[in-house]
């Protein structure tokens, strides 16, 4: 008797066991993996030190386990091999009278046996077995579906618990007449899973193997011999079969929870991939295989972030009425903008507020001042000329990043766009060489741009160019937004509606006016601690113009 413990785990304790791949009763091979253990880092298949028959298990999915736990019994298979070479030498000396009787005995328990029928066998109900006490089980994998003909051994659900997979097999071959569960549904012991024509041949199934069985006892010495002159063959033609067998079907799945988990993570179907474990299991390595080489068949034309797994495909129709309202170009140009600026920069926001008290009060006096001659103001210009003043302070947000990401692109020019709101989707007009122009000019650019983009007629070069962007929701409402990053610029500055707010002002609290701002900026080119410096300038030049406007 061989007592199996766990081996040295290189200093790690308490590792989860998340694969089980024999029960008490299996014979196995020295070196066969027994259990999978898996740490934060890595998965540990513990293989068994000798060869013989697994006595009994005392760990379970889900356990924790260290260096030197007991985690079974094994039964050496030293004598069991002296003894099958006393039987085969038996065997082999027997008089042949013997060996022949034997043989006429068995072939009339064969012939004994009820005759085979072909007729079809009724449809049947496959439903879940018991899976020790659990219940309202997930299910994470349906493998068949109507039509398909299957073994008996084949997988047709795969159930996740809190603590492991597993993986239900169909009880016996036929044909699939319907599936009652889908992905996503929670089933117990006794819920039906499909219905199935059983095949042909299962009708004559008792009668073969009570043939079998009767054959066994009468001739149960030249059944050993048989075993035990050729096991060799036998192990290596079982292999052979067993290979082909997954490698030609895409339902037979051999793969762990954890390994199961990751697959979903990625979007990767286990069927399309190649397992490297015993019995041809895929690993976390053969995953992680499989997406490299996803990604390098992939295009160089095709945009970064082609092996994210798409968004699974919902028929909204099921739960109600629906109709469907095409994008239109701008919509899809937004879409597509969107989407690249999000999964190629890495991108972070600092919110800030700025005390623009004394600002509105000079706007409000610019607007009078300016009535005649059809002009007003908003917060948006005096901004800009702030982001600009800024700008030129800060250069690097006045950049971009080389295609190649070793350098920085600095320009000596700031021009500055602003989102505007159209009935087709947003637009950005740039406004150029915004700190060389006054608030008024500025103003008037602004106003005209805004309105050929409302109408649909702004030029495609007058979008172009933009060295930072400014979206403005204050108009709208809000306390805060996060707007993202328009590559290749490096920053963008959002701003939500002001309000008036108690600030204290060292001996009271005194109403002033608040504009919050949030600036998000590309963390390549950009550390926290410099976009902390421009917000904070920017909050200065905004509580006080004068310098900006001067």
């Amino acid at each position: 008797m061989t007592t199996l413990k766990i081996p040295d785990l290189g200093g790690a304790s308490q590792v989860e066991v998340i694969e089980i791949l024999v029960s008490p009763g299996d014979t196995v091979e020295m070196e066969q993996a027994l259990i999978v253990l898996e740490t934060d880092k890595a998965t540990m298949e513990i293989p068994a030190e000798a060869a013989g028959v697994i006595k009994n298990l005392s760990v379970k999915v889900g356990d924790k386990v260290s260096s030197g736990d007991v985690f079974g019994e094994l039964d050496s298979d030293a004598s069991g091999t002296e003894e099958n070479a006393a039987e085969e030498k038996n065997a082999e000396n027997a008089p042949a009278e013997e060996q022949k009787t034997t043989e006429a005995q068995a072939n009339n328990a064969v012939e004994s046996a009820p005759p085979q029928t072909t007729e079809p066998a009724a449809a049947v109900d496959i439903v879940i077995p018991d899976l020790g006490g659990s219940e309202q089980v997930e299910v994470i994998e349906v493998q068949v579906s109507a039509g398909d003909e299957i073994g008996a051994e084949q997988t047709v659900l795969v159930l996740e618990s809190d603590k492991a997979s597993m993986e239900i097999p169909a009880g016996q071959a036929g044909t699939v007449i319907s599936v009652a569960v889908k992905t996503g549904d929670k089933v117990s012991n006794g819920d039906v899973i499909l219905k199935l024509q059983p095949a042909a041949g299962n009708a004559v199934y008792a009668g073969k193997n009570a043939s079998a069985s009767a054959a066994a006892e009468v001739a149960p010495t030249e059944k050993t011999a048989a075993q035990v002159t050729t096991p060799k063959t036998t192990v290596a033609t079982v292999a052979t079969t067993t290979a082909a067998d997954v490698r030609s079907s895409t339902t037979e799945v051999h793969a762990g929870p954890a390994v199961r988990k990751l697959a979903r993570e990625f979007g990767v179907d286990l069927a399309q991939v190649s397992g490297s474990g015993p019995k041809q299991r895929i690993t976390k390595d053969d995953i992680q295989r499989h997406v490299k080489q996803r990604l390098s068949s992939v295009p160089a034309s095709v945009p970064g972030g082609s092996g994210i797994p798409a968004v699974p495909v919902v028929d909204f129709a099921r739960f109600g009425e629906v109709s469907e309202s095409p994008l239109n170009n701008i919509k899809r140009a937004t879409a597509r903008a969107m989407t690249t600026a999000w999964l190629n920069v890495p991108q972070v926001t600092q919110f800030d507020q700025a005390d623009i008290t004394d600002l509105e009060n000079y706007r409000k006096q610019q607007n009078e001042r300016y009535a005649r001659q059809g002009i007003k103001f908003s917060i948006v210009p005096f901004v800009l000329k702030a982001i600009a003043r800024a700008l030129e302070d800060f250069p690097s947000f006045n950049a971009s990043l080389s295609a190649d990401g070793e350098k920085l692109i600095l320009k000596h020019y700031v021009h500055v766009g602003v989102a505007v709101d159209t009935p087709k989707g947003l637009l950005v007009p740039v406004i150029r060489d915004v700190n060389q122009k006054s608030v008024t000019q500025i103003t008037q650019e602004l106003t005209d741009k805004a309105e050929l983009a409302r109408l649909g007629k702004l030029p495609l070069a007058d979008m172009q160019g933009g060295c930072f962007s400014l979206s403005s929701l204050g108009g709208i409402g809000g306390t805060a937004f996060t707007p993202i990053v328009n590559p290749p610029e490096v920053a963008i500055l959002g701003l939500s509606k002001a309000s008036m707010q108690p600030v204290w002002d060292g001996t009271a609290f005194v109403p002033r006016l608040m504009l919050p701002l949030s600036l998000s900026y590309d963390h390549r080119v950009i550390d926290g601690a410099e976009a902390a410096r421009f917000s904070q300038r920017l909050v200065m030049y905004l509580q006080d113009l004068r310098d900006v406007l001067m």
